[in-house]
């Protein structure tokens, strides 16, 4: 099975959240997500992970790579709710990324409500649905 994604724009950051599995199989689907949020809006990038079911190393070095492309453009990456399976965690050579609890201390953090819809921009994959729970494979 391979990953669900839901990008939406909130005011002055990115909130990107994927659901499934992030393996080997879906790195090529995650890196096109990523590619999309390079392209719309501004600011940080949220990576909300609650939904994600878990990561094998190449999803975790995927999430990497997505820190290095983000930060290229000047878009750090910010991780939220990572997975129980563990993260692993960038070198020296890689920008540094921020890890929240959950998504409600990421936004809080950047005093930002996904509940207001003013300025909202919404993209998702065909099996997100728009109540904003995942399909089941």
């Amino acid at each position: 099975m391979t990953i669900q994604w839901h990008y939406t724009t909130l005011d002055g950051l990115g909130l990107l959240s994927v659901s499934g599995f992030l393996g080997a199989d879906s790195v090529s689907r995650f890196g096109g997500a990523v590619g999309w949020v390079q392209a719309r809006g501004v600011g940080p990038v949220i990576l909300d992970l609650a939904l994600l079911r878990g990561w094998s190393a190449a999803g975790q070095e995927a999430v990497t790579e997505a820190a290095r492309r983000l930060a290229a453009v000047g878009r750090p990456l910010e991780l939220a709710a990572i997975p129980a399976d563990g993260l692993v965690v960038p070198g020296d050579s890689h920008p540094p990324v921020t890890i929240h609890y959950d998504l409600a201390a990421a936004l809080t953090a950047h005093q930002v409500s996904a509940e207001d819809p003013s300025g909202q921009q919404e993209w998702r994959t065909t099996g997100w649905p728009d109540n904003g729970v995942p399909a089941t494979a």
